[in-house]
């Protein structure tokens, strides 16, 4: 496979990383690790993969600067997944292993567009993503470790 053909998922999380507190070292580099991750989607590099669940959340985000800079990811994106029974079933299976409804909606969502990568920064996803076969689980930092260097 070609860094081309790859596709990723970034979650909520990941969208929101650039404005989480940069004080703390670990956020100041998963944040420097995901904007080069967007540069290379933007570039078209790497595909990109949306959903209805990034839409969900997204828009209960109650600052404005912040939901209208991640929703203008959503261009770059080479599919925008919506709900089906398919989605559902994955996410309910998710559900069982401890994954959270949100979360696993998500996984669901890059399982089913048979994303390469799903890219979270939260921790308790990641702690999980061992029990989890049916996709790569990494932070921004691990992707670009494995992947882009």
């Amino acid at each position: 496979m070609t860094l081309q053909d790859m596709k990723i998922y970034l979650d909520n999380c990941c969208f929101n990383r650039p404005f989480d507190d940069q004080s703390q070292i670990r956020i100041r580099i998963e944040t420097e690790a995901k904007l080069k991750i967007q540069e290379e989607v933007r570039s078209g590099k790497i595909q990109l993969i949306w959903s209805y669940i990034l839409d969900y959340e997204n828009n209960r985000n109650p600052y404005i600067e912040r939901k209208v800079r991640i929703n203008g990811w959503k261009k770059y994106a080479l599919q925008d997944i919506e709900e089906n029974p398919e989605v559902l079933k994955t996410a309910n299976l998710l559900n069982q292993i401890g994954i959270q409804k949100i979360d696993s909606l998500h996984i669901s969502c890059a399982v089913f567009s048979k994303c390469d990568y799903f890219l979270t920064t939260d921790d308790k996803i990641l702690q999980k993503a061992d029990q989890i076969d049916y996709i790569k689980i990494n932070d921004p930092i691990g992707f670009i470790k494995e992947v882009l260097s």
